[in-house]
């Protein structure tokens, strides 16, 4: 994500606020100049009708201006911020998985909530601050020159002391402004840690040593957010000490050369009148620079999230399935010598080779560690093969766009996750234009009708984070229910038995028959009630297909099916 080029598309917004400001500040420098004029008028007794209406002109446009230009720029940076929260969460949704999965998920949020306001809200305020607080600068110190150079001199050199100092405090609020938004981003990635798992949390007792490792973490907020405090602190004071010290010295000198002749009252007033417009834009440019310098730590953040690799660009699915249906007949999954590492020399699997027919359900099956997950993982390309290819319905992967890709496979994970929302929300968010009977027959399949049929709000039935509200065995209903509705080619099931009673089991195994009349499905297994009703069955061991084969085949010819299968049948006799 390029920050710099999000600031470029609000460019106009920020140069009228900018034009606003520096035509405000040229307003504002004109009065003591008319101020001085007026004096003279008066000492002279000349008329000052013109003179008082003229300074009068020059208020009104200096409050008009300045009002014009705080909300030009206010109103550009918020839509900066838009602009790159809606670019960052587009990125994160787009991230490859891997990358993703390396992310402290509170640090993420952190940086797209917070640092994003900070960085952008920055930029356009304190960088618009910076050019008018210059130009202000500039301007009083040329008509300073223009009224007396050598108070100016006397003045530069004070001031000038109390900048340096100045910006080296600027430089201190960066560094410090970095690490603040560093802790921010762990307590937020541990406050999430224990939310995500409070029922853990509590049977565990550990409300405590948790609380104590929260305080800890937000207590390192607390040391370097006081750092940056402080820092900031002495930016303005160090100004003070300039501004009080040149003020001293330019009304002790000034006054001494009018009682000399050598100034005229008029034009010490102005100047001291200029000494006060000057500083309080030197302070103002000093404490955008600190802002600058804190927004430049938010910056980095933004940035490094936003670098985050990316799967390729979607297009219309809809094209795609045509395409896909249209292509000559082909088992629904074929896997050709696939190997596959997360870590380097560390193979999770090891030339696996089968193929999947367009219709039937196929059972998964083996010790824990033999690559199942992987494998699904593999088919929806969330991490791409070391070696072999994988085909679906006859297109390679490896060369499908990743929206024909997903919308021909439909995935149940073994958690079901869903969202916060409705029921219906969650049933139609892989296909939102679902009809009724769509979502009527997806329901029934998903032995699902009678259940939402007694809800009092029935499909618009709001469910809680992660789809509180049901139980394990509803939430992954639905979740086989939004995936049927999908009407994939291939339907991966991960476990989905795992949270269901015999009942509701007995009427899934149903649901996976009807599925499997329509589109291939494959699903891992480890209850032998989904096992045995299987066309057939993959054996993995050790990241490699072993055999494959029916149930009754299996258990006459494989030692470890026999063994899993005998295992589970010694763990359900012990249960009844």
């Amino acid at each position: 994500m390029n920050l710099r080029e999000i600031v470029r598309r609000h460019r106009a917004l920020l140069i009228i606020g900018v034009g606003m400001g520096l035509a405000g500040a040229a307003a504002t420098l004109a009065q003591p100049w008319m101020l001085g004029r007026l004096i003279e008028a008066v000492a002279l007794d000349k008329p000052i009708a013109w003179t008082v209406t003229f300074i009068a002109l020059f208020f009104v446009a200096d409050a008009a201006l300045n009002a014009g230009h705080a909300y030009a720029i206010g109103r550009a940076g918020e839509n900066i911020v838009f602009d790159a929260r809606r670019v960052l969460g587009g990125r994160l949704l787009r991230s490859q998985f891997p990358a993703f999965s390396r992310l402290e998920h509170g640090d993420v949020f952190a940086r797209t909530v917070s640092d994003t306001s900070i960085a952008c809200l920055v930029i356009a305020q304190a960088l618009a601050q910076v050019v008018t607080s210059v130009f202000m600068v500039a301007g009083g110190i040329v008509l300073m020159a223009l009224l007396d150079w050598k108070l100016l001199l006397a003045t530069v050199g004070c001031l000038g002391l109390a900048s340096g100092g100045a910006l080296l405090l600027a430089r201190q609020v960066r560094i410090a402004a970095l690490k603040n938004r560093e802790n921010i981003g762990a307590f937020g990635s541990g406050l999430q840690r224990v939310l995500g798992a409070i029922t853990t949390v509590k049977a565990s007792r550990a409300e405590e040593r948790e609380t104590e490792e929260l305080a800890r973490l937000a207590d390192r907020v607390r040391h370097s957010g006081i750092r940056v405090t402080g820092f900031s602190s002495l930016l303005t004071p160090a100004m003070n000490v300039g501004t009080q010290l040149s003020l001293a010295v330019v009304i002790s000198w000034g006054m001494a050369r009018v009682a000399t002749g050598s100034l005229s009252p008029a034009d010490l007033t102005s100047f001291v009148m200029y000494l006060f417009y000057v500083v309080s834009p030197l302070v103002m440019l000093f404490m955008a620079i600190g802002q600058i310098q804190q927004g430049r730590a938010a910056i980095q953040r933004v940035t490094e999230l936003g670098a985050i690799p990316q799967e390729e660009e979607e297009t219309d699915p809809g094209e795609r399935r045509e395409r896909a249906a249209a292509s000559e007949p082909a088992p629904a999954v074929r896997f050709e010598g696939v190997g596959f590492s997360y870590q380097e020399n560390v193979p999770v699997l090891r030339d696996v080779s089968f193929s999947l027919p367009r219709r039937g359900l196929t059972a998964i099956v083996g010790p824990s560690g033999a690559g199942k997950t992987t494998t699904f993982q593999l088919i929806e390309r969330f991490h791409r093969p070391d070696s072999g290819t994988i085909h679906v319905a006859g297109h390679d992967t490896a060369t499908l766009k990743l929206a024909e890709l997903r919308s021909l496979v439909g995935y149940v994970e073994q958690d079901a996750p869903l969202l916060r929302g409705t029921i219906r929300q969650n049933l139609t968010y892989a296909n939102p234009g679902a009809s009724a009977e769509d979502i009527a027959r997806a329901l029934r399949l998903a032995s699902l009708e009678d259940f939402v049929a007694g809800l009092p709000d029935g499909l618009d039935t709001e469910l809680g984070e992660r789809g509180a509200g049901l139980s394990g065995g509803q939430r992954q209903r639905l979740a086989i229910a939004r995936t049927l509705l999908q009407r994939p080619e291939v339907i991966l099931l991960d476990e989905v038995t795992a949270h269901l009673d015999s009942d509701t089991e007995a009427a899934l195994r149903d649901t996976m028959a009807e599925a499997a009349g329509e589109c291939a499905v494959l699903a891992i297994a480890h209850r032998l009630s989904t096992v045995v009703q299987a066309d057939r069955i993959i054996v993995m061991e050790e990241g490699r297909v072993r055999t494959i084969g029916t149930h009754r085949e299996l258990i006459a010819s494989d030692e470890v099916y026999r063994r899993l299968a005998t295992q589970q049948f010694a763990a359900e006799d012990a249960l009844t």
